[in-house]
């Protein structure tokens, strides 16, 4: 261990910075403080004492690694594990994993009410406590309708592709299936109103797989994201159930409606509603609150900025002749 490593162990919370042999580190230690103390104080936010105040990327995604292995124990779980000890180790991760992310969801409440209250004191730490364990327990309780869901994904997946030669391919190897897995979460967790939490788990997927969905994203059962790089999928965006998507399509706004001082109006509905059975082929761009009927088939390439009707299919040819009438 260095010598560096073993002052930081020794004193964590030192304000002076360690030795720096010839790197001549102090100067950039005291502009980092400058630049964090002028952020601040742009930003209102005078420093807090104590620790951490804001969720971790890296202990929800921890999170994330152990909830996976709990709703597929036997294929995303640990090698070594057997069909008769499922049981023990399903309670033990949730045990572990459910605590973890109470934390979690505590930072967030903590944060939101320090940053909401500023004109007045925030609410009782008991009071934030309190709803932090009846949101774990809430989002706990989804975890069987989650997998449900997961089992429609991997079986869309596994009918939907020739190549698939086991749904346990699907489940182990499929981007698709992985960023769902990332969303279902996600969407849950946006549901209980951590909004910043759910936000990290899908950017994690995002890192990963090159899928990109909002965790406001309503999406049915039996989604099949093939190959899947590139897809962006918006955060008013609904998808209903056995929905086809390859990679790089595109379901976003076409524009942001503003107020009177000319902000961009958040949350307002801005994304399509793609209904049941419909297929979007490889890069195909849809825009704006239309909606795409069931059973449609939209082209590879095209861009749609206006309602499809159920059954339609719509190619690059017949786009360009409709964009021209």
């Amino acid at each position: 261990m260095s010598a560096q490593l073993q002052a930081l162990q020794a004193a964590p919370n030192s304000s002076k910075a360690p030795a720096d042999g010839d790197l001549q580190l102090d100067g950039v230690v005291a502009a980092l403080r400058r630049a964090r103390h002028d952020w601040r104080e742009q930003q209102l936010r005078p420093r807090e004492p104590g620790g951490r105040e804001l969720p971790s990327a890296q202990a929800l995604g921890t999170i994330v690694e152990g909830l996976r292995g709990a709703l597929f124990p036997m294929r995303l779980g640990p090698p070594d594990l057997r069909h008769d000890g499922e049981d023990f180790f399903v309670g033990h991760t949730l045990h572990t994993q459910l605590h973890a992310l109470r934390a979690q969801i505590l930072l967030e409440l903590r944060y939101v009410d320090r940053h909401s209250g500023r004109a007045g004191p925030g609410k009782p730490e008991a009071d934030l406590e309190h709803l932090a364990s009846a949101l774990t327990r809430e989002f706990g309780q989804k975890l069987a309708p989650i997998r449900r869901l997961l089992d429609s994904d991997v079986m869309a997946a596994f009918d939907g592709d020739p190549a698939a030669r086991s749904v346990d391919e699907v489940l182990l190897c499929y981007p698709g299936i992985t960023a769902m897995i990332h969303h279902r979460l996600a969407h849950a967790l946006y549901g209980l109103g951590v909004p910043l939490l759910a936000r990290i788990v899908a950017e994690l997927a995002h890192a990963s797989t090159g899928i990109d969905i909002h965790p406001g994203a309503r999406i049915g059962a039996g989604l099949f994201i093939d190959h899947g790089t590139g897809v962006v999928i918006g955060e008013t965006a609904v998808i209903g159930e056995r929905v086809r998507i390859y990679q790089a399509v595109t379901l976003g706004a076409r524009s942001f409606p503003v107020d009177a001082e000319g902000h961009v109006q958040k949350g307002l509905p801005r994304h399509p509603v793609v209904e049941d059975e419909v297929v979007i082929y490889a890069g195909a761009t849809i825009l704006g609150r239309i909606t795409i009927g069931r059973g449609a088939t939209i082209g590879g390439n095209v861009w749609v900025t206006r309602s499809v009707p159920a059954g339609s299919h719509i190619s690059q040819a017949n786009s360009q002749s409709e964009s021209q009438a």
